[in-house]
């Protein structure tokens, strides 16, 4: 039993930094996002025997960690997706560049709205696409495409406000 609760802890501290991250992207309060990797945690080391090698371990975790934080979200009643879904054809969004630190864009993602910040998080970051958010998220495919052009649209407004202050020109 011993040799069981060693591997355990240096399963946990090998893995916990990163996927305490992968908590705090979708909830702002570390102390939540804490308490979301811990109870992952749990779900891994209770289901280590389903895990089955056919893809990286890391990733296996990983996912447990997202939907461990989705669903904390959910009880929390934190998730709210706009219904308005807006036509992306011919729409874009330029590239901005800046040179803000990993806390300043952490900042800039957390300030977006949950529902937002979920599918942004999920499709750049996590590289999951519009079909899977939906299903994990239960909502269309569209509406994750919509969440997300606004998502970005926030971000580029908010990346350009503060490099014009920080540059001066405001």
């Amino acid at each position: 039993m011993q040799n069981k609760r060693s591997a355990q802890e240096q399963l946990y501290n090998l893995h916990a930094p990163k996927m305490l991250s992968v908590c705090r992207y979708y909830i702002k309060d570390i102390h939540f996002a804490e308490e979301a990797m811990l109870n992952g945690f749990l779900k891994v080391f209770s289901n280590l025997h389903k895990f089955e090698y056919s893809g990286s371990f890391e990733g296996w975790i990983r996912r447990i960690m997202i939907r461990e934080s989705i669903s904390f979200l959910r009880k929390q009643k934190h998730i709210e997706f706009s219904v308005e879904e807006i036509e992306l054809k011919g729409a874009s969004i330029n590239t901005v560049y800046s040179d803000m630190n990993v806390e300043e864009i952490q900042f800039l993602i957390d300030a977006l709205p949950d529902g937002y910040r979920m599918v942004f998080v999920m499709y750049a970051i996590e590289g999951y696409k519009h079909s899977e958010i939906g299903k994990l998220l239960n909502i269309s495919e569209g509406t994750s495409k919509s969440q997300l052009f606004k998502a970005r649209k926030i971000l580029q407004q908010k990346i350009i406000k503060l490099n014009k202050t920080s540059n001066g020109t405001l």
